[in-house]
């Protein structure tokens, strides 16, 4: 079986919970605002749902639409497993996993023992100082113009600069991480384009980790070689896990939220020169989009069965935990699909319980920075209308281009 045949629907699955139509599958791509039709429509249905192909490289997997389903999940760590959820080395036949995404405990909590310090509020604090710089660097992009692709230009290179230089890997190299980025992340269902783009970035960090070994820096690889967990020095898997792991992370995350956020601006005049008027508001603004843009499926597989809302689900299956969906659950939230930006919402979108996102307060302060640099730098943008954007619209939904204008 390939990656292309799934296989058949689990005999325990009932025919009626079958969504073959679900909209945000894999990697599909549109010339609509994702968020102004799909999204809306996928958060219409029954609670709990499986959805054929719903894993990128093959494989189906329930769908919770509602907050405190997906809430439940995240915490119920007797039923649910984060081991192998990515499979992004199963895909390229070698035995690594994510470091410590793809880890259960008690290894996952010695992971997060050791890592907790290196992201916690205060030490992203002292960090502002580089994030501010790294935005007003690479806003000089766009210096003297009055279009740009600001994906190209902002988005991608400004967070992705902060994570290489925390990494230190060359910024230099910048193009060619974005390509192996997009062929593992937006590959449009081209699973060879996903596994080489896997295998370049796994050869590359191998590369980088064994070069570091005899000397490691104060780099967040060289911090991991040096490290013990449990009383050890993380394996060369482990440590390939863990580059691997801050890799993908950081040069997707905060991008695709970014380019979200952007975009609703270019297109909500008002709301753009509210938050020019009151920067203030800005940090309570990000809630709201994070919210509401929640913008990244991940993985939980079943370990021991476990019934929700009547529904039986077995060890083996996969729960996708769609946080695009538990931000728009109307019955947690007034008006789901509307953006108010003092709403000041609790949310899941860096998920929670023992898997709460280990660089969530560095993520915050880059899309506070980045809003706050970006009026600084440019008047009241708008898109540009005569450039058409294409869109993932699947397990990450974001643009793929963000052509804006200015005065």
């Amino acid at each position: 079986m390939n990656l292309h045949e799934p296989g058949p629907i689990p005999n325990h699955v009932p025919e009626a919970l079958v969504e073959t139509d679900f909209p945000l599958v894999g990697h599909n791509v549109t010339e609509e605002n994702p968020f102004d039709r799909i999204v809306q429509e996928a958060c219409e249905g029954p609670d709990i749902v499986y959805v054929p192909n719903m894993v990128p490289g093959g494989g189906h997997a329930w769908v919770l639409r509602r907050y405190e389903d997906l809430r439940e999940v995240y915490y119920d760590v007797e039923h649910f497993s984060n081991k192998g959820f990515a499979s992004l080395a199963k895909l390229i036949d070698e035995d690594w996993s994510l470091v410590p995404a793809e880890q259960d405990a008690p290894e996952h909590t010695f992971y997060r023992q050791l890592l907790n310090p290196v992201f916690a509020p205060g030490s992203m604090a002292k960090m502002e100082g580089l994030v501010r710089k790294a935005a007003t660097d690479t806003l000089e992009n766009v210096r003297g113009k009055t279009q740009s692709d600001f994906l190209e230009d902002f988005t991608f290179p400004f967070p992705v600069g902060v994570v290489l230089d925390l990494m230190d890997l060359p910024r230099e190299r910048m193009k060619e991480f974005q390509e192996w980025e997009n062929m593992i992340l937006q590959n449009g269902g081209d699973f060879d384009l996903m596994r080489q783009g896997i295998r370049n970035v796994a050869d590359y960090l191998r590369g980088v980790i064994a070069e570091r070994k005899d000397n490691p820096g104060d780099d967040l690889i060289g911090f991991a070689i040096k490290a013990e967990v449990n009383g050890r020095k993380l394996t060369d898997k482990e440590l390939l896990g863990y580059a691997f792991n801050f890799y993908i992370g950081g040069l997707d995350t905060v991008t695709t939220n970014t380019s979200n956020i952007l975009r609703y601006l270019a297109t909500h005049q008002e709301e753009q020169r509210y938050l020019r008027e009151n920067p203030d508001q800005i940090r309570v603004a990000i809630e709201e989009f994070l919210r509401i843009f929640a913008a990244v499926t991940t993985y939980r597989v079943c370990i021991k069965e476990r019934t929700i809302k009547g529904v039986t689900i077995k060890p083996g299956d996969k729960v996708a935990m769609c946080t695009t969906l538990a931000g728009r659950d109307a019955t947690v939230y007034d008006d789901p699909h509307e953006v108010r930006l003092d709403r000041n919402p609790t949310h899941m979108t860096f998920a929670t319980g023992p898997h709460h996102c280990l660089g969530v307060h560095l993520a915050r302060r880059e899309l506070r920075v980045a809003l706050e640099e970006v009026f600084k730098a440019i008047p009241q943008f708008r898109l540009d209308t005569d450039k058409p954007i294409k869109s993932q619209a699947g397990v990450i939904i974001q643009p793929q281009s963000l052509p804006l204008r200015w005065d």
